[in-house]
């Protein structure tokens, strides 16, 4: 059964091996409040995943510790698991689905893990990981539904509790739910008035329904680019531990998230992946109360794969205003062109691309179609440049 103690002994042990990732203030997260980031992307391994994973095989036996450990993961409880493993000399397996980002895949096979890449999903990993733990008798070493695993993340509270005073409420991804089940048992069990919040992504809510139907239900299928925390089913302590001491869950869309990342990495100066900027895209989009109130959201991790990231990046730049594209129909003359440059350099935009198309035989012979890519600082200078555009006579298309 989880305990108090049994996660201030997760914090003794791991005091020596993790870094106590220190709060951030994050004014432009939500200018409504006062919001901090608990920057876990900094971490060991880039997640808080070796906080759990390394507490756990720190109290295997001597006889468990012989035969090794096995784990499956979207990468980043893999990466904690190598790890841990390997500064206690154990050997390790991972079984990772075959659609996690090669960063992840090469980075826990670097920490002196083997590798078994599977099919599918993180439950197909599972049901895997499972198999060969029967055949060869491995440890399993669970990523979220495990006692240990859930006190080694509930440091994460404590830690918050001793370095920031006055809080009101705290942010927390869920995938499986052990880093928010720790979370939420280390604050509530010390400070019962403070809001613990968890956020899924709108296309993995396992945790969410299960919650709201009391029962544990299992998704048929998850979609988002938090690929950490996309995860069909729960587990029976986290759903437990969820039920019991979590405020909320509330979910974002893959849009939201981006936006999250974007904005982290401009104002911030902090790389994260998708699962990791979660608790922030709720913050910015009052997916929770912030208004007036201390806020910490749980930075979760920061593997993300740079070419994932570019395309994140852009996607977060249309979302959030700062680039939009534009169709505008002009008549095929000299001139058109100019005067279209005209309105979008005088409004301070900077046009990035251009696409000329003459158009096609069921629209107007004189006409075309003019396809801009531009710069913008924000919606409202877009509303600001699509005005001027038509009063200026041309008319543009959604």
């Amino acid at each position: 059964m989880l305990t108090l103690d049994k996660i201030y002994h997760a914090a003794h042990v791991l005091k020596d091996v993790i870094r106590p990732t220190q709060p951030i203030p994050a004014p432009y997260v939500n200018k409504k409040g006062n919001v901090y980031l608990k920057p876990e992307n900094l971490q060991l391994t880039g997640s808080f995943k070796v906080r759990g994973s390394y507490y756990k095989i720190s109290q295997l036996s001597a006889e468990e510790k012989a035969k090794g450990v096995i784990a499956c993961s979207a990468g980043n409880h893999a990466q904690g698991v190598a790890l841990a493993a390997t500064k206690n000399g154990i050997k390790s397996l991972i079984c990772l689905p075959d659609c996690a980002p090669i960063s992840k895949v090469e980075a826990t096979r670097g920490y002196g893990a083997d590798i078994c890449l599977v099919p599918g999903v993180y439950d197909d990993a599972y049901k895997r990981a499972i198999e060969l733990r029967d055949e060869k008798g491995y440890t399993f070493i669970h990523p979220f539904d495990d006692e240990d695993v859930i006190a080694g993340q509930g440091t994460i509270g404590l830690e918050l509790l001793d370095q920031l005073k006055g809080i009101d409420a705290v942010i927390v991804p869920i995938g499986g739910g052990g880093l928010i089940s720790g979370v939420a048992f280390a604050i509530k069990s010390l400070s019962p008035n403070i809001k613990v919040y968890g956020v899924q992504a709108a296309g993995a809510p396992s945790m969410k329904n299960s919650v709201e139907h009391k029962q544990i239900e299992r998704l048929d299928a998850v979609s988002t680019i938090a690929d950490g925390i996309a995860v069909k089913q729960p587990g029976e302590n986290t759903f437990d531990l969820c039920s019991k001491y979590v405020d909320e869950i509330v979910t974002v869309t893959d849009d939201e998230v981006s936006s999250a990342i974007l904005s982290l990495l401009e104002h911030q100066k902090l790389i994260t992946e998708g699962a990791g900027a979660v608790a922030v895209a709720a913050a910015m989009f009052d997916k929770v109360p912030v208004e007036g109130k201390n806020v910490v959201c749980v930075v979760s991790g920061g593997n993300i794969d740079v070419n994932i990231l570019d395309r994140v990046v852009k996607r977060g730049l249309l979302t959030s205003g700062r680039t939009c594209l534009l169709k505008v129909e002009l008549l095929d003359r000299p001139g058109q062109l100019h005067q279209i440059a005209r309105v979008i350099a005088e409004r301070g935009a900077n046009v990035i691309e251009m696409h000329h198309e003459r158009t096609k035989a069921n629209t107007n012979i004189n006409g075309c179609f003019l396809r801009i890519t531009m710069e913008t600082r924000n919606f409202e200078h877009i509303a600001e440049i699509k005005e001027a555009i038509t009063n200026a006579g041309f008319k543009i298309h959604e």
